[in-house]
């Protein structure tokens, strides 16, 4: 499975993008320049179906409705987040940045559980709240799609509408998921769920 990373928006979030075959991928996250992921896609002559959204912080979605609207790919987020598509206090823009918030025109809500297929590749959805009440991880295959729930060697704060003890069960809940996958984090180099159980020291204190 090919994953390519950029690093979009004035916080260089991470927006990976997954080839799921026949010229179709995925992308999980789109902090903001827009054109940068359009250019991307047609250099690789890639059509997006979908846009996962990890979470609804303007970091990671302030490019989504740019994007949605030049190439009409479904936009997925979870229920408990779905506000902040809309609301410039809510997903931190006001706070963020200076630039004009683009609400998001249309999405789908999703829930623990729920699986999104696009191409060759089933998304499963794995709600893990904590640095926002509506955080996910997208599974597919042995990859991890892990948004600001886990870092290499850290985690997302939990102080920007979040909760602890969320993120502690959350944490909990990955250390004990079985399997191993490559994880991909919303900042940052990627990692291994293996490699985490074993040093985080976030991980290791759940």
């Amino acid at each position: 499975m090919r994953i390519d990373t950029l690093e979009l928006g004035e916080l260089r979030a991470n927006c990976h993008i997954i080839d799921c075959g026949n010229g179709l991928c995925a992308a999980a996250d789109i902090g903001g320049d827009p054109e940068e992921l359009l250019r991307f896609l047609e250099q690789h002559d890639l059509t997006l179906k979908a846009i996962l959204l990890t979470h609804g912080h303007y970091d990671h979605i302030g490019g989504v409705e740019a994007v949605r609207e030049a190439t009409g790919a479904e936009v997925f987020i979870h229920e408990k987040d779905a506000e902040m598509l809309k609301d410039a206090f809510l997903n931190l823009a006001a706070q963020i940045t200076r630039s004009p918030f683009r609400q998001v025109g249309a999405y789908t809500t999703v829930t623990d559980g729920e699986k999104i297929t696009v191409g060759e590749n089933t998304f499963t959805v794995l709600h893990t709240p904590g640095h926002t009440s509506g955080s996910v991880c997208y599974l597919t295959g042995d990859v991890m799609l892990a948004g600001d729930t886990l870092f290499r060697g850290s985690i997302g704060r939990t102080d920007l509408g979040g909760d602890v003890g969320e993120m502690r069960a959350s944490l909990r809940m990955l250390r004990e998921l079985e399997g191993e996958y490559t994880v991909y984090s919303g900042h940052g180099m990627k990692t291994t769920l293996d490699t985490e159980r074993r040093t985080n020291p976030y991980m290791r204190s759940v």
